[in-house]
């Protein structure tokens, strides 16, 4: 009898340890999404080098994490996660796991596949995202916040369990596909990280991707072009035309795409036109702002062909969302439908142009 109730309790004992989370420092694992790691602190998108050099709203979204994502392996049966927000913004047309909560992925089948996410509660959060799994080793991919900052984060697995560097290389890193542009390329308004369609195109090409979205500031700022010669990429999509008027076209649009051009000049790069937002059907001005942004842009387009430009391209956006009026939150930002459409039609686009 003693000795069955000896192996009982040593029983209980394993499993209490099994129980326990040890936490680990994410900084000790791989970070994708970033185009420079000379940034103030890890968790955020600019380097420091043009702090005082660009515009103090583009320099203050560049703390928010849209496009890190943390990649890990481990056979630990449960995963939870600790992160300190730089803000703990809340937004009234988005959810908060999508502005300030953490997504995980599992690798299976040579796809990445959704687990779970963590919600955030407050400032500072302690959250286990699943539970129960077998013990066997997985690769892991942990996206951050699309509209907030990381200021720490750690990875929780059982006591008893281990956590290694990724063994495989997915996204492939060589060669980043770098996009530039507005709050809809920011990941607004995504109901979670991992469903922002940078995040979702990295998944369908297999290929890291550099978010360079700015709410309300994707403007064509000359210190952002510069910044994105610095990185070997294979395709640099502006997506900017959210954030125009004819005028900065006409005024920035040269000068952002000869800044690239002159430093990256093998490098294919793809216009968007501005994407035709539901609530244009009622708003006959915003219609045809938008109308004479996209004649604009087209007109540049010309002239860049014209003067023997290689490599260039631009993509209507005439029906990327789809036509039925039900891919956005509020007319213009695009719900978890909106971005798996315009994933799903730029995807042959990207694939195509995207250098080798």
């Amino acid at each position: 009898m003693k000795k069955y109730i000896i192996i009982a309790l040593l029983s209980c004992f394993s499993l209490a340890l099994n129980a326990q989370i040890k936490y680990h420092d994410a900084a000790s694992f791989p970070l994708y999404g970033k185009i420079s790691d000379n940034t103030e602190t890890r968790y955020e998108r600019l380097p420091v080098s043009i702090k005082n050099e660009c515009r103090p709203p583009v320099w203050n979204l560049g703390k928010n994490t849209a496009g890190l994502a943390v990649r890990f392996r481990t056979n630990s049966k449960n995963i939870s996660a600790k992160w300190t927000l730089l803000g703990n913004v809340e937004m009234s047309h988005m959810t908060g796991v999508g502005v300030r909560g953490l997504d995980l992925y599992c690798l299976k089948d040579g796809k990445w596949n959704f687990v779970n996410i963590a919600k955030p509660k407050d400032k500072e959060n302690k959250v286990t995202i699943i539970s129960n799994m077998k013990g066997e080793e997985r690769e892991y991919m942990l996206y951050l916040p699309l509209y907030d900052g990381v200021t720490n984060l750690e990875i929780g697995i059982d006591s008893l369990a281990s956590i290694y560097q990724p063994q495989i290389e997915s996204p492939v890193r060589v060669k980043p596909v770098i996009y530039y542009g507005t709050s809809i390329s920011q990941g607004g308004c995504a109901s979670r990280p991992g469903m922002a369609h940078t995040n979702i195109l990295s998944r369908m090409l297999n290929r890291e991707f550099i978010n360079l979205g700015f709410s309300g500031n994707g403007q064509l700022d000359n210190e952002i072009a510069e910044i994105m010669t610095g990185c070997d990429a294979s395709l640099f999509v502006l997506d900017f035309m959210p954030n125009v008027n004819v005028k900065l076209i006409q005024d920035k649009a040269e000068k952002f795409f000869t800044t690239l051009r002159s430093k990256s000049p093998d490098v294919p790069i793809l216009f968007i036109e501005n994407p035709i937002f539901p609530f244009l059907d009622f708003d006959l001005v915003a219609k045809k702002n938008v109308e004479d942004k996209n004649e604009a842009l087209r007109l540049f387009f010309k002239s860049l062909v014209k003067r023997g430009e290689k490599n260039i391209y631009l993509l209507s956006s005439e029906k990327l969302i789809g036509l039925d009026g039900e891919a956005t939150v509020d007319g213009i930002h695009f719900t978890d439908l909106g971005f798996e459409r315009y994933a799903k039609n730029l995807y042959p686009v990207l694939k195509s142009k995207m250098k080798k």
